[in-house]
């Protein structure tokens, strides 16, 4: 995001503060993509990601007065999205799953009709490949795989939601990428 998106976020977030709900909604409509982008991969489940983002988003409401320093609105909501989403990924591994929802999912991604066959299905195989190498990495860095590629955030702004620092950031990103490529060659 450019320096100036950063500070109209923040005087928006000074509004919500303030209790202004069209400046909430209109942070929500500039960064509900981003989010549910995240939880969508994260989670693997478009219902599951509605869920978390409804989730993340009351939190953030809630939780908003709390923020001191406005310009760091999109970290604070990065983190609040993967601690969502972490949780939500123990609760299904404690067994408290939706289901069914897994199947809804897939014929969810059979819709698009106008696509090739063939393309689509060379697609699929080369995302299916890419999805088991990196749910094959070390947690740590599947995170940080997920928050830099497919949430496109920045290395600080990563080392923020997982709070740890920034050169443990790079030397897990590193350490993934390698990986990646000696698992995909």
């Amino acid at each position: 995001m450019k320096d100036e998106d950063y500070t109209y976020l923040a005087k928006l977030v000074e509004a919500s503060q303030a209790d202004d709900s069209n400046a909430f909604a209109e942070l929500y409509a500039m960064t509900y993509n981003k989010v549910y982008n995240y939880c969508r991969h994260y989670l693997r489940n478009a219902f599951a990601a509605q869920d978390a983002v409804q989730e993340i988003y009351v939190t953030a409401l809630t939780n908003i007065r709390k923020l001191k320093d406005p310009t760091v609105f999109i970290a604070w909501l990065n983190q609040i999205s993967f601690r969502t989403c972490y949780d939500i990924t123990r609760r299904k591994d404690a067994g408290f799953d939706m289901p069914g929802a897994e199947i809804l999912d897939f014929l969810e991604d059979e819709v698009h009709e106008d696509r090739d066959p063939a393309e689509t299905a060379v697609r699929r195989i080369e995302n299916e490949r890419l999805q088991r190498a990196v749910d094959a990495l070390p947690f740590q860095e599947q995170q940080i795989i997920i928050m830099r590629f497919y949430n496109n955030m920045k290395l600080p702004e990563i080392a923020s939601a997982l709070g740890i620092s920034l050169s443990s950031v790079k030397r897990h990103l590193l350490l993934a990428q390698e990986r990646l490529k000696e698992e995909m060659t």
